[in-house]
């Protein structure tokens, strides 16, 4: 499977801007276990997602929020 890139800047910035609050709140233990694994994987994620451009739901519903790249 090829990452081929679906999220745009704005996508992206929000998603790192997200996936850091997130980290914070978790570190700081803001939100009570079990709910607190849970803030912790969405920061992952949203921080993962973010940093590669790519999101494998988006690449499942089609959908783009980035420029189509022509080669």
């Amino acid at each position: 499977m090829q990452l081929t890139q679906n999220v745009g800047t704005i996508d992206r910035i929000a998603r790192l801007g997200l996936g850091a609050v997130l980290g914070v709140v978790f570190l700081a233990g803001i939100v009570a276990a079990p709910l607190s694994w849970l803030v912790g994987v969405l920061s992952v994620i949203m921080l993962a997602t973010g940093a590669l451009g790519f999101c494998p739901i988006y690449r499942i519903l089609g959908v783009r929020t980035c420029p189509i790249q022509r080669v």
